[in-house]
């Protein structure tokens, strides 16, 4: 069942050597920064947890995986700082799955949109259902997805990038996705999707931790200035934020 939690849910449950994140909003799974900095802290206590090998990422319900960022949020930024400390949130969240030593495994049930993709992206592999359709609709609200590019960009090239940005309305179909990398297996039903995450988990869980944290590393290679990277872009999205454009925009899908 959903959460009714105005700044959302995190439940972490540790079992065979496998972390379970599940976050919920009751906005579609949307994120609050509330919500983001717990995420962010979750990922960086279980990386220093030497009785978990794997961490799955999922949220709430048989819907949305996740909306992006709040929208309620995004309307109410007044200044900079509030800005660059709201597009902040994903950038902290992306740099602590980056630094965490242990594979994170999402598990995508529906449609993704914005940050969601970001977090999609920065997951190192993806089990998916076929109502895992994705869309990037910053362009359209005035801003664009800058701080999550990178992590997108790294999984499904920058051509994906570029299709997905540019035409901001559209949704791509979890099969595209998965043709341009970012999930690793897509399902026909939740039950199937779960059925073989299990088996991976399972399997992942009885590897060296060690060797899973090498392979970590490996797959991260050439990402360690994302640390400055992705706050440089919150800071560049906050301003893009405050501009008459994206004010209008806003203003309209408010009505």
């Amino acid at each position: 069942m959903s959460t009714d939690r105005v700044n959302g849910s995190l439940y972490t449950k540790i079992e065979n050597r496998v972390a379970t994140i599940e976050f919920g909003h009751p906005a579609s799974n949307s994120f609050v920064s509330e919500l983001l900095d717990r995420l962010t802290k979750e990922f960086n206590k279980l990386a220093m947890n030497s009785e978990v090998s794997v961490i799955v990422l999922k949220s709430e319900g048989d819907r949305a995986f996740c909306a992006g960022a709040s929208f309620d949020e995004l309307v109410a930024i007044s200044n900079l700082e509030e800005g660059k400390q709201f597009f902040s949130g994903f950038a902290n969240v992306i740099n602590a799955m980056r630094n965490c030593p242990k594979p994170i495994i999402g598990r995508v049930q529906g449609k993704t949109v914005g940050g969601g993709v970001g977090l999609a992206a920065a997951c190192d592999y993806v089990h998916a259902t076929v109502e895992a359709a994705i869309k990037l609709s910053e362009i359209s609200i005035g801003i664009g997805p800058f701080v999550i590019a990178p992590a997108v960009e790294r999984k499904m090239g920058k051509a994906a990038l570029a299709e997905l940005s540019l035409y901001p309305t559209e949704w791509k179909n979890a099969y595209w996705a998965k043709e341009k990398g970012l999930f690793a297996k897509v399902y026909d039903s939740i039950p199937e999707m779960d059925k073989e995450l299990d088996i991976h988990l399972q399997k992942l869980a009885t590897y060296n931790p060690e060797a899973l944290s090498q392979m970590k590393k490996v797959l991260w290679e050439g990402t360690e200035h994302w640390s400055k990277l992705l706050l440089e872009r919150a800071e560049a999205s906050g301003k893009l934020a405050l501009s008459p454009n994206t004010k209008q925009a806003l203003e309209k899908f408010k009505k």
